[in-house]
């Protein structure tokens, strides 16, 4: 980095969150410090077959973790904290920065890894503390997002004042503590040099709905309800978990949680205060059959149609605890994250087909709103803050570039957004702005426990299986007369079924032995390795020529010596 910008440059890039809606890190470089702001993970969409998560490439971190400062945090959501993990196991973090629920949910994410918590110093932050370093004062402002004590966080240098604003959505009426709008003013006053801004919602005009205004819905909801309400929501959308206990206590419903991440949510939101049943509110699930339906509530897990998650188990029959009975009610209190459609729609179908009444977001039944600026609310935080530059982050590049369109709209130079991707350095100096280079940015795939051990070879490999299945041949084959002993035998897996294809599977055995036999006359001395790429270009033209089908081709060799 110290040759992509000069001494007195200061340096902001991405190393993931540009071109996507996930795995938020970023990076500003001053005075030969990097200050990393969150640590987020990805969730993968259907064509990540087997990966569980994905995470930044911390190469360029590792390469330079001498100059890191600290990880500072902006709120407390997966994609912002869920990569930390990750990233102590490669990185050494001096501090992590972190206020409020992110704090308990950091802590509780890490105690897991008892190695890693036992290293690192976490430091809970208030709205009005500062911290100094060399050349740079790190400031703090309170906005709302869909999580409690989500902020704003600003660097103050001498070249300038760079804000990075973390998920946000302006809400007048929220139902924690209000935004410091002051504070934006302020801060517009004084010139900012560089905003760095949500960008999910850019595509939404107009403002986001009040979280308050859900809360007022489900509590009319469940006031209509007369039989069993099972609501399924993000765990870390604390804020509305506080309101769907509310209106559990004011219906009189004892409430049973299902799902590991909604019970662990319920414990930090308890903790801090922000969710406050009265005493007998929250039930084990073993009690439940000691109530009346009338009486019920199930909180959980399962949302966006996770296949593993509570309501998904619920629906396909499969829970433990949860069976449907006719009458049942359930309210989807989310929206389906971009790729999510199909499993929430399956999981939708099935809970119909049980009997259950089936409730989701609309303009008749407030079930949710966005933690994220639309359009109207984005226009409003430029200008408060008036900013010289602009970039736009955490979206998907069409997100990305309609923001940096409206920031345009707002006085914001064209010549002065910069529309960025992961890896890209924006560098400022007493000049102005430049594109500086590029850092080393990508994906990490993380399979169960490995971490980094799945390429995208292998991604390409489980997609190949997914679509068009595997053939093997094994060839039993005298190494020293060079000669095939025994007829090649078969294995298919999820491309042709053997015992309704034996003619496709002789003609194509029988032109694999002549291709082979071929082959060993053509060679002085027996490679086999050789004999293996070959055979596998020759079957792979061969299979999709008969079935315009292109299955993983795996050849077995088996080695006999008859010499004496």
């Amino acid at each position: 980095m110290d040759k992509i910008i000069t001494k007195n440059e200061l340096g902001i890039y991405a190393l993931g969150g540009l071109g996507e809606v996930g795995k938020n890190m970023y990076c500003i470089e001053y005075q030969n410090q990097i200050f990393i702001i969150d640590s987020g993970i990805l969730f993968p969409d259907e064509h990540l077959l087997g990966v569980d998560y994905v995470i930044p490439d911390y190469t360029y971190l590792e390469q330079n973790q001498e100059r890191i400062v600290g990880l500072f945090i902006t709120h407390g959501h997966e994609d912002h904290i869920g990569g930390i993990p990750f990233l102590l196991k490669k990185v050494a973090i001096p501090k992590i920065y972190a206020a409020g629920v992110a704090v308990d949910l950091i802590e509780s994410k890490l105690s897991e890894f008892p190695d890693l918590f036992s290293k690192i110093q976490i430091v809970e932050f208030k709205a009005h503390f500062t911290y100094k370093f060399k050349g740079v004062e790190v400031s703090f402002i309170r906005l709302n997002h869909s999580i409690p004590d989500a902020y704003a966080i600003v660097f103050t240098t001498s070249l300038g004042i760079i804000m990075h604003s973390g998920d946000f959505k302006i809400d007048f009426t929220p139902v924690g503590p209000a935004a410091e709008y002051e504070k934006l003013a302020s801060l517009g006053q004084k010139g900012v040099l560089c905003l760095l801004a949500d960008s999910t919602n850019s595509l939404r005009e107009g403002f986001t709905e009040s979280e308050k205004k859900i809360g007022a819905s489900i509590k009319d909801l469940f006031s209509k309800v007369e039989d069993r309400i099972i609501v399924a929501t993000f765990a870390s959308n604390i804020f509305r978990i506080e309101q769907i206990v509310e209106a559990c206590v004011e219906a009189k419903r004892h409430i049973a949680i299902f799902g590991r991440s909604m019970e662990k949510a319920i414990e930090v939101g308890q903790q801090i205060g922000y969710i406050k049943p009265p005493k007998g509110t929250i039930i084990d699930s073993s009690e439940i059959h000691k109530y009346k339906p009338h009486e019920l509530c199930f909180l959980c897990t399962g949302s966006q149609g996770e296949p593993l998650a509570a309501l998904s188990r619920v629906a396909n029959g499969s829970h433990k605890t949860i069976k449907l009975i006719p009458g049942d009610t359930i309210i989807f209190s989310s929206s389906p994250i971009p790729g999510n459609q199909e499993g929430v729609n399956k999981t939708i179908n099935q809970l119909f087909k049980h009997g259950a009444n089936v409730i989701t977001h609309s303009p008749i039944t407030d079930t949710h709103t966005s933690g994220h600026a639309s359009m109207g609310e984005q226009k409003m935080m430029l200008s408060l803050i008036k900013p010289k530059y602009f970039m736009p982050i955490h979206g998907e590049y069409r997100m990305q570039k309609v923001h940096g369109n409206t920031a345009i709209e707002c006085g914001v130079k064209p010549e002065n957004v910069f529309v960025l991707e992961n890896g890209d350095v924006l560098a400022f100096s007493e000049k102005g702005a430049r594109i500086a280079g590029k850092v080393p940015s990508g994906e990490v795939f993380i399979d169960g426990s490995g971490v980094g051990d799945i390429s995208s070879n292998i991604i390409r490999e489980r997609k190949y299986l997914s679509e068009d299945g595997m053939f093997s041949l094994v060839i039993t084959i005298d190494v020293h007369k060079k000669e095939i002993l025994l007829e090649p035998q078969v294995v298919s897996r999820g491309f042709i079924y053997m015992k309704d294809s034996e003619a496709l599977t002789k003609s194509i055995v029988t032109e694999a032995i002549k291709f082979l036999q071929t082959e060993l006359k053509k060679m002085k001395i027996l490679n086999l390795s050789t004999l293996k790429y070959n055979l596998t270009e020759f079957l792979s033209h061969l299979i999709y020529t008969k079935t315009d089908r292109k299955p993983i081709i795996i050849p077995v060799f088996m080695q006999v010596d008859t010499r004496p």
